[in-house]
């Protein structure tokens, strides 16, 4: 088997179903399999995968395990020398999965693999991949200027500045939307750290396998469509996710001293931006940078730094 294709579903089962013909349809010249574990949905996920698609393998759960635990199942039932983490709401184009693996089999440096993900209307998508945050990055974050000058590589180096994602280049971190990896190198890792439930397992699994000599790459022709946070219907609330996700990641990989700045920088961010835009009128607005969004995420900051805190005690023996 050429590679294993790993979908966590949860409550999105247009979209999965999509997902999968897309797959069918797009991937030739590879051996490949869908390992598939819905995450306890309750829009009828599992009995629709489960009549259109009866060649998948499905594991239906009563409870939702989260990403990282759901991936980590799927993993042990895969048989790929690869193994592609995809989301449910994505669309493969042009033979984005063998175009990976070939890219991944011509690099043998490269331990993991990337693509280059659009919007629904064919915008490119950056959220593809970024760098790992740094006390810099976090300093730039908290103090504004990475929202005011986005395109800048020096000052919003996260978002890697201005490039389009369309040429092959070294990242820090690849997006578990789309990440092929080595089976090998994700036994070594022992696959996602199940204390980070939703969102920053992927970085976190980028920068460990940073640390043990492997590497990063984006293959620009491996393209797909990304829809994006569909099982997530507050922002605020996944605003509020991606917040501990971070906090989280900054107390399991920096120093403490260190690790204090950046939970502070954290604060200040959301501080900023509420601060901004409230006073720019959007107070209440429907706008997906709403003043009112981010003072909620504001509101809830003791709610993300205890949460990181308690994640960074599980993560060093305890799972979830």
């Amino acid at each position: 088997m050429d590679v294993s294709i790993l979908i966590i579903s949860f409550n999105t089962r247009e979209l999965t179903l999509a997902c999968f013909r897309s797959v069918y349809e797009q991937t030739a010249g590879v051996e490949f399999e869908v390992v598939v574990v819905d995450n306890a949905s309750t829009d009828g996920s599992a009995e629709a995968i489960r009549a259109a698609y009866p060649q998948v393998k499905l594991i239906a759960l009563e409870t939702n395990i989260g990403f990282a635990g759901g991936n980590n199942l799927a993993a042990r039932q895969a048989n790929g020398e690869f193994l592609l983490l995809l989301n449910p709401d994505t669309v493969i184009l042009d033979g984005a999965v063998q175009k990976a693996v070939g890219f991944a089999r011509e690099h043998a440096e490269v331990g993991i693999v990337g693509g280059r993900t659009f919007s629904a209307d064919m915008r490119l998508d950056r959220n593809s991949c970024h760098g790992r945050p740094t006390p810099w990055s976090l300093f730039c974050m908290g103090m504004g200027l990475s929202s005011l000058m986005r395109k800048s590589a020096l000052f919003n180096p996260e978002s890697l500045g201005n490039w389009q994602r369309d040429s092959s280049r070294e990242v820090d971190a690849v997006t578990g939307c789309f990440l092929l990896i080595r089976r090998g190198l994700w036994d070594r890792l022992g696959g996602f750290d199940e204390s980070f439930f939703m969102y920053g397992e992927d970085t976190d699994l980028c920068i460990r396998a940073w640390e043990a000599g492997s590497r990063c790459r984006i293959c620009p022709e491996a393209k797909l469509i990304h829809y994006g946070g569909k099982s997530e219907k507050v922002r605020s609330d996944k605003m509020v996710k991606l917040f501990a996700a971070k906090a989280q990641l900054i107390r399991k990989h920096w120093k403490p001293g260190t690790a204090w700045f950046g939970i502070v920088m954290l604060e200040l961010w959301a501080l900023s931006r509420m601060a901004v835009l409230e006073a720019a009128g959007l107070v209440g607005g429907s706008g997906q940078n709403s003043g009112a969004q981010w003072r909620e995420v504001w509101r809830r900051r003791r709610e993300f730094a205890a949460k990181s805190s308690h994640c960074r005690t599980l993560s060093s023996g305890q799972r979830l």
